[in-house]
Parts: structure tokens; C-alpha cells; sequence
């Protein structure tokens, strides 16, 4: 079994998708630890000259000039988790809630947050062993931080809440009791340190980035194929018109498009202006590399927020040391979500518009007026409707992710007796983001299917050796349309080739 090292500093996006998707380990690099030891030698130093410092021997948020005395700070600690754990809605998945732990104990391990390694060690226990708390999913303002999800969080580790071990729903103190880990003791911080930060709009963001690649490339495969059952040009593709635009998205996209359909009989069968008129495809089609490039430079955009967020420190207050081992705890606002939640709102922007431009090739395909192919992309109009309410699904599909699309990061209420008084609505920006993805996975679906179709329609001629492939895939798991059938299975089982990346992979 891979382990992944965490030291705060170098956690990649591959290493998150490993533990979360692929049952990996982690655990606390040497490194790390030593620094954690020295930060958490910073607060116990603090405690014992009796300085207040926030958050370690005072009240939270409005109540922050509220001391607390020396023997209640470990109630503080478990008092702010059970405050804080109030969330509402439908819990995290098993792989959000594991890159939700994995990324908290990665801030921690940075050694700014002032507390002791054995809180990392507990949250990588409980990855190891598949002890996963059950957090709702609603709860969060994502300023500070995603508290609430975060609490439901901590509530496990210190043996309470619950959580889902071996597939069973169990207190949380039972669950760390099956599997052999001793329920946390929270010390002065430390409470406060595991539910104060992004990880909850951050796990979310950076499995939705994971889809989103693999959906942009999907459509590329897709647009080849619709490219090649509507008989257009390659004409608007040639390199030397993405360079007069230098956008690296935009030349990424029309070299797939070049690639896949290189090669296609269909193509040669057209050229000539005695065989095809026209002379200019429709936007869905000439523009495919503008638009898809746009959306691939906002997925680059992206993921270079998210490698940044993956390594950084989000709880306050931090705590700096010194060389000689004095040490600063300074109150800031780095838990604040607005990065992400602007980012989560550029990536809900992304997929509203692959699915829009993709319900557009799908209505060119099936009306005969734009298609030059048979009525709704069947032999027998008519008697059969073909794929007519397939277009219709798609077209509620792509409406409904325009609508999602809306920004969260502009919203904002007020918290905590107006301390907190602008929000960044982060972890909603990163929740709507699941919908979308499943949208913009079934509108490819059919675009794949209509595609395939009115492929078969030009045979015997054949499409690009690539894109060939695709439309191969495609029909091992969904039969040409020769009379009408319920479409609902056709669209799933694309969708589970376009998840496992098997469209994607034509591109490699």
C-alpha cells in the first residue's frame, strides 16, 4: 500500500487523489514533526507566563476578551468541537471526507498551528484503518474556515460524533475503539486548530478539478466525432490560426481535434465546394478550440489556486518560530475562503459552458435542417424519434448548469455577532460543483452517442483513426439506434466510460 509523507510543504494534487480515491496512507514526515514540536513548545511557554493568546486561553469569535482560566482549557477545546459540530444536509463521500482528513492533517503538519504531532498521527491512524467521520455537508460559510464540517471532523477524533468503519454507521468513540486508536485528548489549540481552515471547500474543489480535466478532454474526443457526422471543416483548426491567438488552451484544443479526426474519409469525402457549399461551420463547431481552450485555461488557472491552498497554513492564530526557539502567535486571516471560493465559482463557470456548447452540436446533429443527415438522426422519421428527447435531456441539462453557474463568492452574510462580517460562501461554491459534474458527464454521454450515430449513417465512409477509437468504445457498451429504445441505460453506461477516463485516455 502507498504512503504518502506529509510535511505541509510539498502535498500534490496526485498524492490527495491516491488517499482519497485509492485507499492510500499517509503519515507524518520527520521533518515535520520536529517543527510541530517546536511551535507546540512556543504555546506551552505561553500558558505558562500566563499571556493571553487567542484561541488558547480565550472565547471564540465575539467572545475573544473573554479569559479563560488555566484548568478549563481543555473543556474550552471540547466545548468549541461540540459547538461548532451543527451541520445539516447530506453527508461527504467516502472520498471527500478522506481528502477533507488528508488536507487537514497536512496544514497541521506545516508546523504553524501550535500543536502537538500526535494530532496529525491520530488523523493518519484513522485514514489507515478507514475510520471515516460522517460530516453533513451544510454548515458552512467558509469564513473561518469551514468550521462546521471541520467540528464534525474533530468530534471523532476525540471520540464522539460519528463515522462510518467497515461499512458501519457507529458512534465515533466505538469506531476508534474497533480499530485499536486512542480518542485524542485535545491540549490547549488544538480544538480550535482542527476545525479552523479550507479543507472542506478545498477536498471538494480539488475532486471537482479532477472530473472537470477529464470532461475537457472528453469533449474534445466528443466535438471530433459531431465535427465529422456534420461533414465540417477542419478549415478552423490549423495551428497557424491558434498562434495569431497565442491562448495555450485554444491550441491544445484544435491539435486534439486535428489528431483525432486525421485521416477521416468522411473529411475527404466533402472538401470539394461542388460536394459541400458551405462555407463556414457553426460557432459550436468552428469555435470549439476558443471555447474549450477557455475553459482549459481556467482549469490551469485553477489548479494552480488548489497547489497553493494544498501547502498552506488556514487556522488562526499561527504561530512562528524563531532560530533560537522564541516564537510570535499572531492572529490573521489566512482561513478564509475567498480564493476558493472564486475559484469554485471560475470551475462552475467552466462546465456550464463545455455543456452548453456541447448541447449545441447535439442539436445540430438531430435537426435536419443544420444536419444534412437523416430527421432526429434515425433512418425512419417519423415512425421512430430517434434522438429528440435525448437533445431535450441534454438541453435541460446544460439549462439547469447555467443556473447553478451562479457566483457564490460575491455572497456574504454577517456571523458571529458581526466579527466575522464578510464570508466567502466557499464551501457552497465547492458543493454545487458535484451536480454540475454529473450534468456535464450525461450531456457528453449523448453528444458521444448522436455522434456514433450519425457516424454510422455515413458508412461505409469512415472518421479520423483516433476518433474511430472513441466511436469504438462507445459501441461496446451502446449498440447503433436502429429502432427507438429507451436511451437512460445508453446514457449511464457512456457516462461510466467517460468517468473511468476511457474517452480521455484516446488523447494519451
Amino acid at each position: 500500500m502507498t504512503t504518502v509523507l506529509i510535511s505541509g510543504n510539498d502535498l500534490k494534487l496526485e498524492d490527495l487523489y491516491a488517499v482519497a480515491l485509492s485507499g492510500a496512507e499517509a503519515a507524518l514526515a520527520p521533518e515535520a514533526r520536529a517543527r510541530m514540536d517546536a511551535s507546540r513548545a512556543v504555546i506551552e511557554r505561553l500558558i505558562a507566563s500566563g499571556s493571553t493568546v487567542y484561541g488558547v486561553n480565550t472565547g471564540f469569535g465575539d467572545l475573544a476578551e473573554v479569559r479563560i482560566s488555566p484548568d478549563q482549557i481543555r473543556q474550552l477545546q471540547v466545548n468549541l468541537v461540540r459547538s461548532h459540530a451543527c451541520g445539516v444536509g447530506t453527508p461527504l463521500s467516502e472520498a471527500e471526507t478522506r481528502a477533507v482528513m488528508l488536507l487537514r492533517a497536512n496544514a497541521l503538519a506545516k508546523g504553524l498551528s501550535g500543536v502537538r504531532p500526535v494530532v496529525v498521527d491520530t488523523l493518519c491512524a484513522m485514514l489507515k484503518h478507514g475510520i471515516h467521520p460522517v460530516i453533513p455537508s451544510q454548515g458552512s460559510v467558509g469564513a473561518s474556515g469551514d468550521l462546521s464540517p471541520l467540528a464534525h471532523l474533530a468530534q471523532v477524533v476525540i471520540g464522539e460524533g460519528g463515522a462510518i468503519y467497515r461499512g458501519e454507521h457507529l458512534p465515533g468513540g466505538e469506531a476508534m475503539k474497533r480499530a485499536g486508536i486512542a480518542p485524542l485528548v485535545l491540549e490547549a489549540k488544538e480544538g480550535l486548530s482542527l476545525l479552523n481552515g479550507t479543507q472542506g471547500m478545498l477536498a471538494l474543489a480539488s475532486l471537482a478539478l479532477r472530473e472537470a480535466e477529464i470532461l475537457a478532454d472528453t469533449a474534445d474526443v466528443a466535438t471530433a466525432l459531431s465535427l465529422d457526422a456534420l461533414r465540417g471543416s477542419p478549415a478552423a483548426f490549423d495551428p497557424r490560426i491558434a498562434a495569431a491567438r497565442p491562448y495555450a488552451g485554444a491550441a491544445a484544443t484544435a491539435q486534439n481535434l486535428m489528431r483525432l479526426n486525421e485521416g477521416s474519409e468522411i473529411r475527404e469525402s466533402h472538401r470539394s465546394a461542388e460536394r459541400d457549399p458551405r462555407v463556414q461551420d457553426a460557432y459550436s463547431l468552428r469555435c470549439t478550440p476558443q471555447v474549450h481552450g477557455a475553459v482549459r485555461d481556467a482549469l490551469a488557472n485553477i489548479r494552480s489556486t488548489l497547489a497553493i491552498e494544498l501547502n498552506s497554513a488556514t487556522d488562526n492564530p499561527l504561530v512562528f518560530v524563531g532560530p533560537s526557539g522564541e516564537g510570535d502567535v499572531i492572529s490573521g486571516g489566512n482561513f478564509h475562503g475567498q480564493p476558493l471560493a472564486m475559484a469554485a465559482d471560475q470551475l462552475s463557470v467552466a462546465l456550464a459552458t463545455l455543456g452548453g456548447i456541447s448541447e449545441r452540436r447535439i442539436e445540430h446533429m438531430t435537426n435536419p435542417h443544420t444536419s444534412l443527415l437523416p430527421a432526429f438522426l434515425t433512418s425512419q422519421p417519423g415512425l421512430n424519434s430517434g434522438f429528440m428527447i435525448a437533445q431535450v435531456t441534454a438541453a435541460a441539462l446544460a439549462s439547469e448548469n447555467k443556473s447553478l453557474a451562479t457566483p457564490h463568492s460575491v455572497d456574504s452574510i454577517p456571523t458571529s455577532g458581526n466579527q466575522e462580517d464578510y464570508v466567502s460562501m466557499g464551501m457552497s461554491a465547492a458543493r454545487r460543483l458535484r451536480p454540475m459534474l454529473d450534468n456535464l458527464r450525461n450531456i457528453l454521454a449523448i453528444e458521444l452517442l448522436a455522434a456514433c450515430q450519425g457516424i454510422d449513417l455515413l458508412a461505409p465512409l469512415r472518421t479520423g483513426a483516433l476518433a474511430q477509437k472513441a466511436h469504438a468504445r462507445v459501441r461496446a457498451v451502446a449498440k447503433k439506434v436502429e429502432a427507438d429504445r429507451s436511451f437512460s441505460n445508453d446514457i449511464a453506461a457512456v457516462g461510466k466510460l467517460i468517468s473511468a477516463g476511457e474517452i480521455q485516455s484516446i488523447l494519451s
